[in-house]
């Protein structure tokens, strides 16, 4: 994948962010709960709000970006992607639309453990829908191979660069621990990166 989100580190400033990042073993994961329906924490907010205002939300904005051929939804705003291609950065495969899905580079759930947790719901929900954490990913590789896992415990081998730079990136951007595990694992990953 050649397309990286804005704002996403060079590999030598991803290098040096996280040299600087503060190691932390992870935090329990009491009061997590991302489930918004009635009675529940929702504690990073509802998915997929419209955070800039511009009458698309996050999922159809990152599908826009990351797909090829993209069609949407003729009328007003015209946010709904209905078609597109993705060239899959976790798998190297072309996906069709119906099988693609908003994957957060770095989990919700390891942001709650490495400092989410402390924050206000507002700055939850910034990093919920921030569109450097965002990618179009295969269903499957995110569903089934991916889902809440750490880049120690994921790291998908086409991609190594490209993902170690955006997690890296966005555990600086929001003051987010990292494991010894994570830093060796990002360290080998941005370490294939072209110099």
């Amino acid at each position: 994948m050649d397309r990286l989100p804005a704002g996403t580190p060079a590999a030598a400033e991803a290098r040096t962010l996280l040299a600087q990042l503060r190691e932390a073993a992870p935090g329990p994961m009491d009061g997590y709960e991302r489930d918004c329906d009635k009675g529940k924490a929702c504690v990073f907010g509802r998915p997929w709000i419209d955070t800039d205002g511009d009458g698309c939300d996050q999922r159809s904005q990152v599908l826009a970006r990351d797909l090829d051929d993209v069609q949407r939804k003729p009328g007003r705003g015209r946010c709904k992607v209905t078609a597109g291609v993705l060239h899959d950065p976790y798998t190297s495969t072309e996906v069709p639309l119906a099988k693609v899905q908003i994957d957060h580079v770095v989990p919700l759930a390891a942001q709650w453990r490495a400092g989410a947790a402390a924050w206000p719901l507002e700055r939850r929900i910034q990093a919920a829908n921030d569109l450097g954490n965002l990618l179009a990913v295969q269903d499957k590789a995110n569903a089934r191979d991916k889902r809440d896992k750490t880049a120690d415990q994921y790291m998908p081998p086409a991609f190594a660069c490209g993902y170690s730079r955006i997690y890296t990136g966005v555990k600086a951007r929001y003051g987010l621990a990292v494991t010894a595990a994570e830093r060796a694992a990002l360290t080998k990953g941005l370490a294939t990166c072209p110099q």
